[in-house]
């Protein structure tokens, strides 16, 4: 087990356990995004930096069909960033978080020896989308092609350059997807730390198991920040889903069953 597992396990509130904690219509999710450990910034701009970060913290609202509607940020600034770049860094954070009805309403600065940030969205949702909820027999799929951002990552550690495009640089969350495809869906949840090690999140939090339907490589299974849906679903309702998916053009891949076994992916942690 892993430390943030074993930190999650001890701690005792119902409300663990999936992107957000869901109390009555709203949702509260927190995520940081350290330098040194979710990126460098000889990597990306000033401006992408924030821009991801801003992203990851509003995938989790979207993956829980939720409709993100403040947020607090709090910033560690090391000593070589500028009032210019603070400028730069507020834009492009101001700029994701308008493009989702997002409202910046606060949070904390301090100095530190890295940048760093740390963001809570506080969103609404009238039928959250949660990790509790599979049965046996239900299909597991994913959105989109995994494997870039893993790629990149890797072209990243070599001192090459990526396309700004890249999944790694610039997540594309799938909010109509999960508001379409909600009555659908049994249990969702983005792709933040690989498919294999969100699929056996999915499975411990169930008590179930799996078997594969398509083979999925080690490329595909460990790459992270993805942010594409895990979504699990009966099986009857595949193709309304497969539907809808392709109204958006939109991969979908179903790539397990859930069964009553205790087989799990081999995953090891991809941040650095």
């Amino acid at each position: 087990m892993n430390k943030e597992d074993y930190l999650i396990n001890k701690l005792s509130s119902n409300y663990i356990g999936d992107d957000g904690a869901v109390i009555g219509s709203k949702v509260y999710s927190m995520d940081a995004f350290f330098e040194g450990v979710h990126f460098k910034r000889e990597w990306m701009s000033l401006s992408q930096i924030a821009q991801k970060a801003m992203l990851v913290n509003i995938s989790d609202a979207i993956a829980m069909n939720a409709k993100p509607l403040y947020a607090l940020v709090t910033l560690s600034l090391p000593k070589d960033i500028t009032t210019e770049d603070i400028d730069e860094i507020l834009l492009a954070l101001h700029g994701v978080a308008s493009k989702y009805n997002c409202e910046i309403i606060g949070g904390d600065t301090i100095a530190g020896e890295r940048l760093d940030f740390s963001i809570t969205i506080i969103s609404e949702t009238e039928n959250a989308l949660t990790r509790k909820g599979l049965e046996e027999g239900y299909l597991l799929a994913y959105t989109g092609v995994l494997g870039e951002s893993k790629k990149d990552l890797n072209r990243l550690f070599k001192g090459e350059k990526v396309a700004d495009t890249s999944r790694f640089i610039a997540p594309v969350l799938r909010q109509e997807f999960v508001e379409k495809a909600r009555s659908l869906l049994s249990v969702g949840m983005d792709i933040s730390d690989g498919l294999y090690c969100d699929t056996n999140k999915l499975l411990d939090y169930n008590n179930l198991g799996f078997t594969l339907l398509v083979e999925i490589t080690e490329e595909i299974g460990s790459s992270g920040e993805e942010y594409e849906m895990l979504i699990g679903f009966k099986k009857e309702n595949l193709e309304s889903i497969q539907k809808i998916a392709n109204e958006l053009n939109l991969p979908l891949t179903v790539y397990a069953k859930v069964i009553q076994n205790s087989a799990r992916f081999n995953c090891v942690g991809h941040h650095f």
